[in-house]
């Protein structure tokens, strides 16, 4: 059975308890508070509700109280059916679906250290990507298992320039791990000198801990309107590691030196992201929200995994596999409102469309069966007191089908051992979440 699991990103302290999912198109996750989903996180730059803005913009902070907690968790419930449509060498050809419930915690604190003044620090994941198949599927020469976690720490500081408005300003320590492990080989009993390739595996761990800046500005243009901006720098990891492989053709000097395991290393840049939002009040009762955000994910062309030592050293092998992501900036349109039902009582609404960084099907990889999605999100929040508001939201996810047809035929003569993967996709995601936030 096939088992796919995107975006399982936590910090580390947290690890034994949850995972995360990604809902973001590639592999970015949205879910850095539970508060937003409600709303499709339209809004996220301007509405500054609870602590978790110094994620989505740090100076909301000057919006809040003295001092103030928030503190959340999104159980999400991916679902990825994968037909075989003429993959080669062939394979499995029914439906497989993929996913299972995994959750994504995160927590903020923001501190007034005068009225004008506001520090804070918050905790999550803002990237991460996990697929797992079974080794016995057709794509096993592709992945089979493709494992990123992130942890992101982000102290940050915020100053009322005036009335009207707010800057702010953080920095990103960043913690990234990888693990990549894939067949050698497609299996194929027509071409003998793959045999021992396809029964043996490779896997990469590599890991690098680097920094990124975020900075933001908060406008109160009238009593009843906000509008915030915000951007997150690239953040480039050199991720340094192990190869190592098993099975019939692990360290067997025959094949050259390209099955010996070695030190390996592989750079990425993670995208850079800018975010336009609004938050107007229309009456005592009513609120409209807007967001428009754009992700670099041009920054990710291709992945060389390279290795480091050995007679081999400094070059990307086919048994390593260099990842062809050739990913394309993407963009996010989401709109939302809230309906101030009672005192105590405020629902939330959302919709949201979310391009894919995924160009084609033939750059499509079994690591990330990425497409469009559109999200219709809907949520409460519950103020018991003055000081203290528990959030809660659902949402599904529409992603379109999704087709892949990446590879080549299996040739032993030029080296192309990983085959070609064809099929196609059916895809969706459920995400719940609650976040208490309290003042104190």
């Amino acid at each position: 059975m096939q088992k796919t699991l995107i975006a399982r990103v936590l910090p580390a302290a947290l690890l034994a308890l949850a995972s995360g999912t990604a809902s973001a198109a590639g592999f970015q996750l949205l879910e850095q508070n539970a508060s937003g989903i409600g709303n499709a996180y339209a809004g996220s730059a301007a509405v500054a509700e609870n602590a978790s803005t110094i994620f989505f913009n740090p100076a909301g902070m000057t919006q809040l109280q003295a001092r103030e907690v928030s503190a959340g968790l999104s159980l999400v419930r991916p679902s990825f059916k994968f037909t075989n449509q003429g993959s080669i060498p062939a394979g499995p050809s029914s439906a497989q679906d993929a996913g299972d419930w995994a959750a994504l915690p995160n927590a903020y604190l923001s501190w007034a250290l005068n009225k004008d003044l506001y520090v804070g620090v918050g905790m999550g994941a803002p990237f991460g990507l996990v697929t797992e198949y079974n080794r016995d599927w057709v794509g096993s020469a592709h992945s089979i298992k493709f494992d990123i976690k992130t942890i992101n720490i982000n102290p940050s500081i915020a100053w009322r320039v005036n009335e009207k408005v707010s800057i702010g300003f953080g920095l990103n320590w960043q913690k990234m791990d990888a693990e990549y492990v894939r067949r050698a080989g497609a299996v194929t009993p027509l071409l003998g000198p793959l045999s021992p390739l396809s029964s043996t595996f490779v896997t990469l761990k590599a890991d690098d801990a680097s920094w990124g800046w975020n900075v933001g500005a908060l406008f109160s243009v009238s009593e009843a309107t906000k509008v915030g901006v915000s951007y997150r720098s690239k953040v480039k990891h050199e991720l340094e590691g192990s190869l190592a492989f098993s099975g019939a053709a692990a360290q067997n000097p025959a094949f050259g030196g390209t099955t010996t395991d070695s030190s390996a290393s592989a750079d990425v840049e993670l995208p850079d992201t800018f975010i336009a939002s609004f938050a107007h009040k229309l009456d005592p009762r009513w609120e409209l929200l807007g967001d428009v955000s754009w992700t670099g994910w041009s920054s990710i062309e291709k992945v060389d995994i390279v290795r480091t030592s050995g007679n081999l050293a400094g070059t990307p092998l086919a048994t390593a596999q260099t990842l062809e992501t050739d990913f394309q900036d993407t963009w996010r349109v989401a709109l939302g409102a809230n309906y101030q039902l009672n005192d105590a009582w405020k629902l939330k609404f959302g919709v949201a469309f979310d391009e894919t960084p995924v160009k084609t099907a033939e750059s499509r990889l079994t690591s990330l069966p990425d497409n469009d999605r559109i999200w219709f999100s809907f949520g409460g929040q519950w103020k018991p007191n003055k000081g203290s508001a528990l959030d809660m939201g659902v949402a599904y996810l529409y992603v379109d089908d999704t087709e892949i047809n990446n590879g080549e035929a299996v040739d032993a003569a030029q080296r192309k051992v990983r085959g070609l993967v064809k099929g196609e996709y059916d895809s969706s995601v459920w995400i719940v979440g609650a976040q208490y936030s309290m003042s104190f």
